[in-house]
């Protein structure tokens, strides 16, 4: 006996399913990593004499206790991995919203595919700028000491797979989560 559920039924169990609501977490874990990324002071190090971040560039001599600094975004690959990184970031806060607004009224599932697109675009966008960063750094920075991409690079790449976890979960048909579990 084939059982019939009404339009208002289906809206209000839909509202929230597991994996829309695994797809929201994974969306506020890269946003938390986007952010500690984008404020890291140390996204290469080196043997305490040398550290690079988003935004500036910090060296000590070996004689000297004193730290120097210059702000990194005089070249056209640093400006063009923080625009990258930020860009990544901002699709990840709009479909966050966007993953709040559809969770608390529930009626707006057809913005999934909308977000997965969104997110998949940010993972693109993020991967150029992480790859784009060691290419470009070990290119034009000449470092005599040893040298190591440290945590903030380590979070930005966390961010880009929370991501793309995210957009994989919003991807998924919302009909057809029986089969998922």
């Amino acid at each position: 006996m084939a059982s019939s559920v009404n339009g208002a039924e289906e809206v209000r169990r839909s509202a929230l399913t597991p994996l829309k609501l695994l797809g929201l977490v994974c969306l506020f874990l890269a946003l938390c990593l986007d952010v500690g990324a984008l404020l890291s002071p140390a996204w290469v190090t080196a043997d305490g004499q040398y550290y690079l971040s988003l935004w500036q560039s910090c060296w000590k001599r070996t004689s000297s206790a004193e730290w120097s600094c210059n702000l990194t975004l005089n070249t056209g690959w640093q400006r063009a991995t923080v625009t990258l990184f930020l860009a990544g970031a901002v699709h990840n806060l709009l479909c966050f919203i966007m993953a709040l607004v559809s969770m608390f009224v529930g009626a707006v599932g057809r913005w999934h595919k909308l977000m997965a697109v969104l997110l998949f675009n940010a993972v693109v966008m993020q991967m150029c700028g992480l790859v784009l960063f060691p290419i470009k750094f070990i290119e034009t920075v000449t470092l005599m000491v040893y040298h190591e991409f440290n945590w903030g690079y380590g979070l930005a790449w966390g961010s880009t797979i929370f991501s793309f976890g995210g957009g994989f979960l919003y991807c998924l048909n919302p009909k057809n989560y029986g089969e998922y579990y």
